[in-house]
């Protein structure tokens, strides 16, 4: 049944991806007001070696590869599900965007408890 022009499926899909649209601005910039500082600071002595890219830089990657997995659901829940070659199912996506995204979460929470405590002494 539809519920004037557009029918209830349609209706529940678009706030679907409009809340996924707000989660992902969120998701996006809640590091950044969070530990901006403890960025800055990370990135003041940026330079090129393993240990600086896999150990300090670390939480921000998994947050991003995280982002970049909703993005990429976000992309395939675009594309018209008539078409021919309509993609597979984003759940696994999704799962893994949220577990690097808690993953690089965690990290950065710990990352930048170490710096507050470090700078203290």
């Amino acid at each position: 049944m539809a519920s004037g022009p557009l029918g209830r499926d349609q209706l529940s899909r678009r706030r679907a991806r409009r809340v996924g649209a707000v989660g992902f601005a969120v998701a996006t910039a809640l590091p950044f007001a969070l530990w901006h500082s403890v960025m800055g600071d990370v990135l003041s002595q940026a330079r090129v070696d393993v240990r600086y890219l896999v150990m300090e830089l670390t939480p921000w990657l998994l947050m991003g590869l995280g982002l970049a997995c909703f993005a990429y659901v976000m992309v395939l829940d675009r594309r018209d599900r008539d078409r021919r070659f309509y993609g597979q199912p984003t759940r696994a996506w999704f799962a893994w965007g949220v577990t690097l995204y808690l993953l690089g979460f965690g990290l950065a929470t710990q990352v930048s408890q170490m710096a507050g405590g470090l700078s203290a002494y």
